[in-house]
């Protein structure tokens, strides 16, 4: 019998979990025009990794911890450099201006991370683990199969529930 060495048995493939068993239900999503404050107070109250910005029943962006993080971070301004009769700005560029976007944010649609990356409501805990590690995505909108916001799943509530199916392994 021949065995491929390079994949690893799924332990409990057939009682992986599906995300809506997973995912925070209670984060409700934000509108564009929400204030950061409020972006923040929500996060907070609901111990939230990030908030889906829907707009007319649809996902247009995700305000995540980093998002907020970054809004309080120095913004580097790229360095004028003077070269023959003209001046290059050395590393100018998309960075800078979502850097300076952030940093000036006053509400969602400002600080928000778009496109979005979302998981379907039937995924698996194995194919939201790969999501997120393969896309470097935390947290994750989920959306049922209409595209509807459900929720949120983050790398916590991951933890959690593979925490819970170790323990009944024991």
């Amino acid at each position: 019998m021949d065995q491929d060495m390079t994949s690893r048995p799924q332990r409990g493939a057939d009682r992986d979990p599906v995300v809506t068993s997973i995912m925070n239900a209670d984060i409700p999503a934000v509108s564009p025009d929400a204030t950061v404050a409020f972006v923040c107070k929500a996060m907070v109250t609901y111990d939230a990794a990030g908030v889906a910005v829907v707009e007319n029943g649809e996902i247009v962006g995700i305000i995540t911890e980093s998002d907020i993080i970054a809004r309080q971070a120095d913004v580097e301004a790229p360095t004028p450099v003077p070269w023959l009769d003209a001046i290059f700005i050395a590393d100018a560029g998309r960075l800078y201006e979502e850097e300076i976007r952030r940093a000036l944010a006053t509400n969602a649609r400002m600080l928000m991370s778009a496109p979005v990356i979302s998981i379907r409501s039937d995924a698996t805990l194995n194919e939201v683990a790969s999501v997120m590690l393969e896309r470097d995505v935390h947290p994750l909108p989920v959306v049922d199969a209409n595209g509807t916001y459900l929720g949120i799943v983050s790398r916590k509530d991951l933890v959690r529930v593979i925490a819970e199916m170790e323990n009944q392994d024991v």
